[in-house]
C-alpha cells in the first residue's frame, strides 16, 4: 500500500545523487550519435564560440572545415573530459536542486514549491554544480582550440598545473558559475511552469511523456538564456595568462559587452544550434531518467518513501 504523496518521506541525498549520475550517463549515450551526425556538439559549438569577428562559417561550414583541414579524428578531441564529467555533473545538479529546494522550503516555512522558489533553487543548484565542472570544461576547451598542440587531456592538466599551479585548473570559474546559474534557473523554473500547465497524467506512460516534455522545454529555455554566457566562458578559458597583461576576455559581463560591441548580438549566440539540438531533448531525457530512477528507489525502499 502506497503512502499519500503529501506524507511521503523525502528520498535521501544519495538517491538523488545516484539518479542524476545515471541520467547524465544515459543522456550522453543517447545523444552521442547526434554529436557525430549533427557535428559533435562539443567541438563545433566551441569552435563557433572561439571564432572572432562577425563572419562565421556556421554549423555545417565549421564541420566541413574541421574535417578538411584536420581530419575526422579531430572531431573526437576533448571527448574524454565530457564523458568523465557527465556523471558527477548531472549527479550534483539534481542532488543539489533537491537539497536546496528542501532548504529554501524550510527557511521560508513553505510546504510546496512555487515558481519563484523553483527558479531560485535551480540557480543555486547551478552555482553548486559549477564548482564540479570547471576543470573538465577547461581541459575540453583547450583541446578543442584549432591551435591546440596538447597531446591529450592529461597533458593539458600537466601543463596548466606546471605553469599556473593547481588553481590554474579553475580558470574561468566566474564565467562557468554564471553559465550554470542561468541554465539551471531556466531549466528547473521552466519544468515547474510546464508541469503546472499540463493536464494531470492518467498513466505511467503519460507521466513519462510529461517528464520528457517538461525537461525538453526546460532544456531549450535554459539554452536560450545561457548561450551568451557559454560563448564568453569559452573565450575566457581559452585565454592564456600573460604576466602583466590584462586579458581581453577576463570577466563575464564586461566580456559580454565586448563581444556585443565588436561583433554584434548574433555573436553572443555562436554555437547555439548544436548546443540546443543537444540540450533541448537532452533535458527531456535527463528529467525522464531521473524521475524513473527515483521511482525505482522509492519502490525498493518501500513505505514511507513510496
Amino acid at each position: 500500500m502506497s503512502t499519500p504523496p503529501a506524507q511521503r518521506k523525502p528520498l535521501p541525498f544519495i538517491a538523488n545523487f545516484t539518479a542524476g549520475a545515471i541520467a547524465g550517463i544515459s543522456e550522453i549515450l543517447t545523444f552521442y550519435p547526434l554529436d557525430v551526425v549533427c557535428t559533435t556538439r562539443a567541438n563545433v559549438k566551441t569552435r563557433l564560440q572561439l571564432e572572432k569577428g562577425k563572419a562565421q562559417h556556421g554549423l555545417v561550414g565549421t564541420f566541413k572545415t574541421i574535417i578538411k583541414e584536420e581530419g575526422v579524428g579531430r572531431l573526437y578531441r576533448g571527448l574524454v573530459p565530457p564523458l568523465l564529467m557527465e556523471a558527477p555533473k548531472r549527479a550534483t545538479k539534481f542532488a543539489a536542486n533537491d537539497f536546496w529546494g528542501k532548504t529554501y522550503l524550510q527557511l521560508t516555512g513553505g510546504t510546496k514549491m512555487t515558481q519563484s522558489l523553483s527558479v531560485l533553487t535551480g540557480c543555486t543548484a547551478g552555482a553548486t554544480e559549477s564548482f564540479v565542472v570547471v576543470p573538465f570544461e577547461l581541459v575540453k576547451i583547450r583541446l578543442q582550440d584549432k591551435s591546440s598542440t596538447y597531446a591529450g587531456p592529461w597533458d593539458v592538466v600537466r601543463q596548466i598545473v606546471k605553469a599556473e599551479g593547481p588553481l590554474g585548473l579553475y580558470a574561468g570559474m566566474e564565467a562557468t558559475f554564471w553559465r550554470h546559474v542561468w541554465w539551471n534557473g531556466g531549466f528547473f523554473g521552466s519544468i515547474y511552469q510546464v508541469r503546472a500547465l499540463l493536464p494531470k497524467a492518467e498513466s505511467k506512460s503519460g507521466e513519462m511523456l510529461h517528464n520528457f516534455a517538461s525537461g525538453s522545454v526546460g532544456g531549450f529555455i535554459g539554452t536560450v538564456i545561457n548561450t551568451p554566457f557559454d560563448v564568453v566562458k569559452s573565450r575566457i578559458q581559452n585565454t592564456r595568462k600573460v604576466p602583466g597583461v590584462t586579458p581581453k576576455y577576463n570577466w563575464t559581463y564586461p566580456a559580454l559587452v565586448t563581444v556585443f560591441r565588436e561583433e554584434g548580438f548574433a555573436a553572443l549566440y555562436k554555437g547555439f544550434v548544436p548546443k540546443v539540438l543537444r540540450l533541448g531533448p537532452g533535458g527531456g531525457v535527463l528529467l525522464l531518467v531521473v524521475e524513473a530512477t527515483l521511482v525505482i528507489f522509492r519502490q525498493a525502499l518501500g513505505p514511507p518513501y513510496v
